[in-house]
């Protein structure tokens, strides 16, 4: 039998290209989701979309599912990383990531600014006019990115990085998802991803959580189930100071997910996903929960908070796990950007693919 990575498996590359395309179109899915409703109330919710709350995506007047900034911030840190591993490969030059991450967010921060791209820009996200919607960015992401800091790449792990440093909103979270698609081990991917946070938010907590989404990622990518890949990345956080928030928050999804039906109320006693391990636990426990895609999404997105995160962090989680074809098609369609995103991921997996 071959190994999962051999490069003579055209089996191998099949599946983890589905696996790179279904996290990233997942997430788009669940963020486009969870977008509609971002703000308000469980209550709210249920009111204006039924007792079920939401259960297929809200179009506008284009047909038209919109994303937000979770899904701009995760395709420029999916552009960084592609031209940061093809530079390794080329150059045999480590340690760049950091910084072209940093360039990458840059560019986002650019679209955030302008109501379209500038005259010279040639290729690349920012050449997309899509991309330039303002969709309710966070503070942290805005005001980090101001001050252009590089994360040092060989820095530890656990004090409070220079920005922000006592932000660990879910703006970290939400775009880490592809750091553990570049086929790293986890760890090396946990800890990119860490760093990177620390580009907007300094707390340790935000940095712990961004790390362990990646590190799940490139566990399912690898082929793990998702429980086995959180666990494995609970045991490789309990390595870091100051790791417990994020390693509660995680236990605690895991244990609620093996505990009785899945619901609304149960999803909200983990809080309501405006901080990091919050989010990420909410997606998690919806991940694990409910069995079927359709039904962890709509149950990452119906509760009091920040509905676009949970959503799309669940819809990475899901995309990862099972590939792209697993994914509802009817919301595929409609969901905004979902042939650049596609072609994207392919360009980060014909780069990051054996060779």
């Amino acid at each position: 039998m071959n190994h999962p990575w051999d490069p003579l498996s055209w089996q191998a590359a099949a599946v983890y290209r589905a696996r790179v395309r279904g996290c990233l179109l997942g997430g788009a899915i669940g963020d486009a989701l969870g977008y509609a409703v971002e703000f308000d109330s469980l209550a709210a919710i249920r009111a204006a979309h039924g007792p079920r709350g939401v259960t297929a995506p809200r179009t506008d007047a284009e047909g038209v599912c919109r994303v937000s900034d979770d899904t701009q911030m995760t395709l420029f840190t999916v552009e960084a990383l592609e031209l940061a591993h093809a530079r390794e490969r080329r150059k045999g030059i480590g340690g760049a990531a950091p910084r072209l991450v940093l360039e990458a967010y840059l560019r986002w921060l650019d679209t955030q600014h302008r109501p379209e791209p500038a005259a010279d820009v040639r290729g690349g996200l920012a050449a997309q006019p899509w991309l330039y919607a303002r969709r309710a960015p966070g503070n942290a992401c805005l005001s980090g990115l101001a001050r252009a800091h590089a994360p040092d790449p060989h820095a530890p792990l656990g004090p409070p990085g220079p920005v922000n440093p006592e932000s660990k909103g879910c703006g970290t979270v939400m775009r880490s998802a592809p750091f553990g698609l570049t086929r790293a081990p986890a760890g090396r991917a946990f800890e990119l991803a860490a760093r990177c946070a620390q580009i907007t938010h300094g707390h340790p907590t935000g940095a712990y959580a961004a790390g362990a989404l990646a590190a799940i990622v490139a566990h399912l990518v690898a082929g793990d189930s998702l429980e086995g890949a959180v666990l494995r990345t609970l045991r490789l956080l309990a390595r870091y100071p100051g790791h417990e928030e994020t390693s509660t928050a995680l236990a605690r999804a895991v244990d609620l997910a093996a505990d009785g039906e899945p619901d609304a109320a149960r999803v909200e006693s983990l809080g309501a996903g405006w901080i990091a391990e919050e989010a990420l636990a909410v997606a998690v426990y919806a991940a694990l929960a409910a069995p079927r895609i359709e039904d962890a999404l709509t149950l990452a997105v119906n509760h009091s908070g920040d509905s676009d995160s949970t959503g799309s962090v669940c819809g990475n989680l899901l995309g990862a796990l099972h590939g792209d074809h697993a994914l509802p098609g009817d919301w595929l369609k409609v969901t905004e950007g979902r042939a650049v995103i596609a072609a994207l991921a392919d360009d980060l997996a014909t780069e990051c693919a054996p060779r």
